[in-house]
């Protein structure tokens, strides 16, 4: 960062004192991987934890956790409303279909990150037939927000594959 700072720094000793306090108390937060709250909103063959909220740490802007998906099982059609929404997959292999009928698909592994865009319909998959897929969420609001969708998939859904200047559609020469 750079720029000049409009504020003076206080040497005074009451006032440090003060700073540490409260530093203290709401500064930076840790929250131990076996200490999240598993009382959340999860669909069947899905275990959702929450790590950072508004009820647990007071944050205003963001909601984190933890998802762990059964083999074969996937979620109903949904979206997050006016939510941003990424998970990152620790483990296993992530299916999501998205679009008005479902008819988007793309995977994701390990390492890999997804985004959603607020509104979009979609659906998660855990691709495996015997591993779990393990996610971590963040959505862009402290509140949890699900719509549930009634839509009729299509059957056969269009892979989207990341191809980009940097990523090659797999079919194209080197």
């Amino acid at each position: 960062m750079s720029g000049s700072h409009d504020h003076t720094h206080s040497h005074d000793h009451d006032h440090h004192h003060h700073d540490d306090e409260r530093w203290k108390h709401d500064g930076v937060r840790v929250i131990p991987g076996n200490q999240l709250d598993p009382n959340v909103p999860s669909t069947a063959g899905m275990d959702r934890k929450a790590a950072i909220n508004f009820a647990r740490v007071g944050a205003q802007k963001l909601w984190a956790g933890t998802v762990s998906i059964k083999p074969d099982a996937k979620t109903g059609a949904h979206h997050h409303g006016h939510l941003e929404s990424i998970i990152y997959v620790v483990k296993g292999k992530a299916r999501m279909r998205w679009g008005e009928k479902l008819q988007f698909t793309a995977e994701a592994g390990p390492g890999d990150f997804i985004f959603v865009p607020p509104y979009v319909p979609h659906q998660e998959i855990n691709a495996s037939p015997d591993e779990v897929l393990e996610c971590v969420l963040v959505r862009s609001d402290g509140e949890a927000v699900a719509i549930n969708l009634d839509i009729e998939p299509v059957e056969k859904p269009e892979n989207v594959l990341w191809v980009d200047p940097v990523h090659r559609h797999p079919d194209e020469k080197k």
